[in-house]
């Protein structure tokens, strides 16, 4: 009698098979793949201005990133992921491929991406000034970015002595899980932006770093039926260097393309001195004028202080920044915080 092995010998084959494969690929993430990990904790007391309810002043807040990096067929391959506020969620991550000469595409959850990441270039020696004022929907204006950070595709290279930095995104600007895109339909729109980077001295300017950028937004299925709908985002710094202290000048506009919409035309600068190795203190202010359509402009103001000291992996740090006529609505809000943050 004829004893059948065929199938019991194939399934033995794809048990071993699969062990092999699973090895491998465990080999393979041990040794290609190197990760670190790094963090922060800032303890933090905070006052809110009169219009708005402070609760309990003090604070704090963890944050822990992770970092991986490996060679995958000839490319360096990297992975970031910072997760804040005790593990409650994924702040943000970022998935890239070094392809040398050719440089970098990544796809960008939240670590900052082309236009915004020159949004406000201005120096100082903690937050920025419009850090902590307004509301989730009432905030300070002038701050560009077309396609924002998040979910969006990122291309980085150097041409010569200029930095390209430009980021493309279909669909909502928000986190998106795998197989979940996100957003609502007004968001379905594209939008594409990009950054321009020097230092001053590549083009005869010694001690100054100077950039711009452009971008745009489709609005989606709320995009204007008017031709050219868009909205456009551009912005342009200058930071000078002299001795101990830098000065930055910026300016930047916001040209919605939506029929009846308000347009942002803003204006900042920044003055950051190191008084010495461990002490630095800044001011700046800031200008942003809402161009309304049917009704009289108006002009938010903002300013801000902040000082900091550093002693190793310690840093102590404080601003106050206030705003008038906030997001041009008419309101004001001030704030001020104390933080002591530990690296680590």
């Amino acid at each position: 009698m004829k004893t059948i092995t065929k199938g019991k010998n194939m399934n033995n084959f794809k048990k071993v098979g699969l062990s092999a494969l699973a090895g491998s690929l465990a080999a393979i993430s041990a040794n290609a793949a190197e990760m670190t990990v790094s963090g922060a904790s800032v303890l933090t007391y905070t006052t809110e201005g009169p219009t708005e309810v402070t609760g309990n002043r003090f604070g704090m807040k963890t944050n822990i990133g992770f970092t991986a990096s490996g060679e995958v067929n000839g490319y360096t391959v990297s992975y970031m992921q910072t997760t804040a506020d005790q593990f409650a969620g994924m702040s943000s991550a970022r998935l890239s491929v070094d392809m040398g000469d050719m440089g970098t595409i990544a796809f960008d959850q939240g670590s900052g991406s082309g236009l915004a990441t020159i949004d406000d270039k201005t120096p100082t020696a903690a937050e920025e000034i419009w850090d902590g004022l307004g509301t989730a929907t009432t905030y300070v204006g002038g701050r560009v970015g077309a396609a924002g950070s998040s979910g969006v595709f990122n291309y980085v290279n150097t041409f010569g002595d200029v930095s390209f930095n430009g980021a493309f995104r279909s669909g909502a600007g928000v986190n998106s899980a795998d197989g979940a895109s996100g957003g609502s339909p007004s968001d379905n729109g594209t939008a594409w932006d990009f950054a321009l980077t020097t230092d001053g001295a590549n083009i005869g300017l010694d001690g100054f770093s100077v950039g711009a950028g452009y971008g745009e937004a489709d609005g989606g299925d709320a995009k204007d039926t008017r031709p050219g709908g868009d909205d456009e985002h551009m912005t342009a710094f200058a930071n000078y260097s002299f001795g101990p202290a830098t000065f930055g000048y910026q300016v930047s506009n916001i040209d919605k393309g939506k029929a009846a919409s308000t347009d942002q035309e803003a204006t900042r600068w920044g003055l950051a001195v190191n008084v010495n190795e461990n002490l630095s203190v800044s001011y700046g202010e800031s200008s942003v004028t809402y161009a309304k359509p049917s009704a009289v402009h108006i002009d938010e103001e903002t300013s801000g202080i902040a000082v900091a000291y550093t002693m190793g992996s310690m840093k102590i740090a404080g601003n106050r920044n206030e705003s008038e006529n906030i997001g041009g609505a008419g309101g004001s809000d001030s704030m001020m915080e104390i933080a002591l943050s530990f690296a680590f």
